[in-house]
C-alpha cells in the first residue's frame, strides 16, 4: 500500500488556524487572539512540511494544495509565499496544479489579493455564508455583504479565475424568502463554485449553549430540506451543475470548475495534512495532529521517531487496512452526485466486484429509492431523494464485520 500511495498524485492540507474572532457555529480547530504566535508557527509549518518532503524517499507528485482555516487571509503574503515555497522545495507540484486559499471577507483588500495571486495561489474561497445581517450576527461572522461584494470584486481584479463563495442554511430564524435572497446575492456575484452547507449544532459551540438554555430554536430540518430542494433547482439554470451533495459548478472552458483538492477527499485518494490539528490519509494509515498551538510548534521542533508519513506532530496514527478502505470509499465516493463510486474504479482498485461485497444492501438501497445506478449501470450514485438522507445511506457501508473468509 505504501509503494501504491507513492506514485499516486498527493494532496497537501496546510491548515491556519488563527482567527480574530471565533464565530459561535464553528467547532474547527480555531483560535482567537493569539496571532503573536503566527511567525512561530509558520517556521513550525515550513519545518513539518520539509521533514515530509524529505522523508518521503523521493519527491511526491503533488496535484492540489489547499490553505484552510481558521482566517488563512490573516496571513500576510510574504507567509504564504514562505509555506509554498517551503511545498515546492520539497515537492514536486505539478505544472497547473490547484491552490486554494480560504479568505474571509472583511480581512481582504486589493493590495493582497494582488500579491496573493501573484504568488502562485489561483483559486479563492470566500466565507459569505448569508447576505442577510439578521444571519451574519447570529453567526458572529465578522463581515456584511458591502465586504463580500468588495472581495470578490478585488479578487477578479488580482486575476483570480477560480473563485468560489460558502453559505450557510436551515439557520434560526432563517425564512425560505431570506435564503432564496442570499442565493440571488451569491449568484449575482458570478463565482465559479458554491458550497451550500446545513447548520449542524456541533458540541462545545456558543450555539449548543443558546440552544440548551432557549435563546435560540431548533433548527427546522423540514425547512432546511426545503432551502435544498429550492437551491438545486435553482442554481441549474443558473448555470451550476451539482457534483457533490453540498457543492456546485460552473463549466469553464469546457471542464467543470470543481475543487480538485475536495475530489481527493471524495475519491479516498491520499494527502497530508500540515499544521496544528491538521488530518492526513497517506500509505495506509489516517494521521492527526496535535491541536494546540504551542504543542505543535515545540513537536515540529523535535526529531520524529517514526518514519514517514508519521511526522513530528503526529499525535495518532491509525492503520486502515483494506476492508477499512473499501467501506471508506464507498461512503465518500457516494457524495458525488453525478459520478458517484464507479463499478469499473473499484474492481481495478479493489480486485473485487461492487456487487460481490454489496450486492443485497445495494439492491435494498435500490428499491427504497435512496441509491440509483447511472451511465448504463457503470456507476453507483444517490438518488435525488437519497441526497437529502444521504447519512442514512452512508451508515449501510461503514461500521461493518467482514464478510466471512476474507483476506487482506
Amino acid at each position: 500500500m505504501i509503494s501504491s500511495m507513492l506514485m499516486q498524485p498527493t494532496s497537501l492540507y496546510i491548515h491556519f488556524p488563527f482567527c480574530t474572532h471565533r464565530c459561535a457555529y464553528c467547532d474547527f480547530n480555531t483560535y482567537a487572539g493569539q496571532e503573536s504566535k503566527i511567525p512561530a508557527y509558520i517556521d513550525a509549518l515550513c519545518r513539518e512540511i520539509r521533514w515530509a518532503g524529505t522523508s518521503s524517499g523521493g519527491k511526491l507528485p503533488v496535484h492540489t494544495i489547499f490553505l484552510g482555516g481558521g482566517t488563512p487571509s490573516l496571513l500576510k503574503p510574504s507567509q504564504v509565499k514562505s509555506i509554498l515555497a517551503a511545498c515546492q522545495e520539497v515537492f514536486s507540484i505539478e505544472a497547473g496544479a490547484e491552490i486554494s486559499m480560504e479568505a474571509n471577507p472583511g480581512t481582504v483588500s486589493l493590495d493582497s489579493m494582488a500579491a496573493t495571486r501573484a504568488i502562485g495561489v489561483n483559486r479563492i474561497s470566500f466565507g459569505m455564508q448569508s447576505a442577510h445581517p439578521d444571519d451574519l450576527r447570529l453567526l458572529e461572522r465578522q463581515h456584511d455583504t458591502y465586504d463580500v461584494i468588495n472581495a470578490v470584486n478585488w479578487a477578479r481584479q488580482a486575476g483570480f479565475d477560480s473563485l468560489s463563495l460558502d453559505l450557510i442554511f436551515g439557520l434560526p430564524f432563517q425564512t425560505l424568502e431570506r435564503w432564496q435572497n442570499t442565493l440571488e446575492t451569491a449568484i449575482g456575484l458570478q463565482p465559479d463554485h458554491l458550497s451550500l452547507y446545513a447548520l449542524t449544532i456541533e458540541h462545545g459551540t456558543p450555539f449548543q449553549g443558546w440552544l440548551r438554555h432557549g435563546l435560540v430554536p431548533l433548527p427546522d430540518d423540514d425547512l432546511a430540506a426545503d432551502m435544498y430542494d429550492y437551491a438545486t433547482e435553482r442554481l441549474d439554470p443558473a448555470g451550476f451543475h451539482q457534483y457533490e451533495i453540498s457543492n456546485w459548478a460552473t463549466v469553464k472552458n469546457g471542464a467543470l470548475a470543481a475543487c480538485r483538492h475536495n475530489l481527493q477527499y471524495w475519491h479516498n485518494q491520499p494527502y497530508l495534512g500540515f499544521g496544528a490539528g491538521a488530518h492526513g490519509y497517506h500509505s495506509g494509515y489516517r494521521l492527526i495532529n496535535a491541536a494546540a498551538i504551542p504543542a505543535y510548534i515545540e513537536r515540529c521542533q523535535m526529531q520524529p521517531a517514526e518514519t514517514f508519513p508519521i511526522g513530528p506532530a503526529t499525535i495518532q496514527a491509525i492503520p486502515i487496512d483494506r476492508w477499512t478502505e473499501i467501506q471508506e470509499t464507498m461512503m465518500v465516493g457516494l457524495r458525488l452526485t453525478d459520478e458517484g463510486v464507479s463499478a469499473e474504479a473499484f474492481q481495478l482498485r479493489f480486485g473485487m466486484s461492487l456487487t460481490s461485497l454489496f450486492g443485497q444492501d445495494i439492491d435494498q438501497l435500490i428499491q427504497k429509492k435512496l441509491l440509483e445506478w447511472g451511465s448504463a449501470g457503470k456507476q453507483l450514485r444517490l438518488s435525488p431523494r437519497g441526497r437529502l438522507l444521504g447519512n442514512a445511506v452512508f451508515r449501510q457501508f461503514v461500521g461493518r464485520e467482514k464478510p466471512v473468509g476474507w483476506n487482506e
